[in-house]
This record gives structure tokens, sequence and C-alpha cells, in this order.
């Protein structure tokens, strides 16, 4: 059975950095995708980014294309068992929870974001919060 477990959330000023990581383990294929989402408060759960297994190729949601270019990197580990989300010049608007999700079956495409319930596989979330 897949596993996520994230880690690195916390307490930042706006204008720091924080660095999320999502230990993946139970993969039955090396073929999968890996995402990042988060959740703010009385939102709802919205893509962010994704890395494929393959390739290491990275995809961000149009969504976020602007609000967070230049300032989210999504990589992983040569092993692929962790990804990292690396956020830089964070804004208060960035506090959410920040879920790490995985699927076997779609296609590493930032399309894959715009719909978090086709996500076969999701950690518990980790908080991350921005004061101003």
């Amino acid at each position: 059975e897949v596993d996520l477990v994230e880690s690195g959330g916390g307490l930042v000023q706006a204008g720091g950095s924080l660095r999320l990581s999502c230990a993946a383990s139970g993969f039955t294929s090396d073929d999968y995708i890996i995402g990042w989402f988060r959740q703010a408060p009385g939102k709802g759960r919205q893509g962010v980014a994704c890395i494929s297994s393959r390739d290491h190729s990275t995809y961000y949601a149009d969504s976020y294309v602007d609000s967070v270019k230049g300032r989210f990197t999504i990589s992983s580990d040569n092993a692929k068992t962790t990804v990292y989300l690396q956020m830089n010049s964070m804004k208060p608007d960035d506090t959410a929870v920040y879920y790490c999700a995985a699927d076997l079956r779609l296609r590493p495409d930032r399309s894959a974001l715009l719909l978090p319930s086709l996500w076969n596989y999701w950690g518990k979330g980790t908080q991350v919060t921005v004061s101003s």
C-alpha cells in the first residue's frame, strides 16, 4: 500500500521560506506521479505542482503559475522516495494545509492537478502558516 508522509510545515513570517517533504513508499510500479495540493481555510483543495517519477518532469497548476511562479519549486531526490516543495518569498495567502498525493494512473500533466478527487493516495497534510 502506498504511504505518504508530509513534514516540514510550520509558522513562518512573510518573506520567509519553508521546504516541505513527502516521504513516499509502497509503490508497485516505477511509473507514477506525486503532487502537492493545498487547502486554505474555508476553501477547496487545490493543486499546486506535481512531478513524474519517470523523468522528473514537473508541472505547475495553471491557476498557480502566476501566484507561485518563481517562488515554489517541486523536486525529488534521486531515489525518488522523497518529493520536496521549496517555498520562498512566502505570503500570508500561502497559509494552508499542504497535502502530498500520488497516483499510478494519471498522466503527468498540469491537468492532473485540476481534480484532486482523481488522485488515489493522500498524506495527512502539514499545516503552513505565514504571518504578516
